[in-house]
């Protein structure tokens, strides 16, 4: 599959264009034309990119990428071993932050509350384009034996100091 038909059919099936995001969806940092080889991860650490490139992976697919808003633009450091690494091996970068979050099926949300047996009652912010509140569900249950090691987050003006 060519890289940016892979990137259409992520952005499509997370809805992604539907998000204001604190950094790009999509393919990130452009490597090989061709994509048949994917390693996915949460964060593109250097870790994951040297796993990638023993696999000889195509592409990466993570959660948290790069380029987030307000994010220094130099490239120096550790930003700089990064991309080289990708940009030495032909990788692509692919990184979807809040189509993750949020997608009611394939989220990370909503499959860690199927992991754990948690029901999910409602949802309480939608996430799109003018959502001040990062606050998704609402825990109605919690399986037999689980630590609740999790606590309320609260959003918006009503913040308290302490927590900001």
């Amino acid at each position: 599959m060519k890289n940016t038909e892979l990137e259409s059919l992520i952005n499509e099936k997370l809805n992604s264009s539907a998000f204001s995001d604190y950094g790009p969806n999509g393919l990130q940092v452009e490597g090989r034309d061709t994509v048949q080889k994917i390693i996915t991860g949460v964060t593109a650490s250097q870790a994951l990119l040297d796993e990638a490139v023993r696999q000889e992976a195509d592409a990466v697919i993570v959660h948290h990428g790069y380029f987030w808003k307000n994010e220094s633009p130099i490239v120096r450091g550790m930003k700089r071993n990064r991309l080289k690494t990708l940009l030495a091996n032909d990788i692509n970068l692919y990184g979807y932050h809040l189509p993750l979050d949020a997608h009611p099926e394939l989220g990370n949300n909503v499959q860690l509350a199927q992991l754990l047996g948690i029901t999910v009652m409602v949802k309480l912010s939608r996430w799109y384009r003018g959502a001040s509140c990062r606050c998704r569900y609402r825990v109605l249950s919690w399986p037999p034996g689980l630590k609740h090691v999790w606590a309320a987050v609260r959003c918006g003006a009503a913040i308290p100091a302490r927590i900001r």
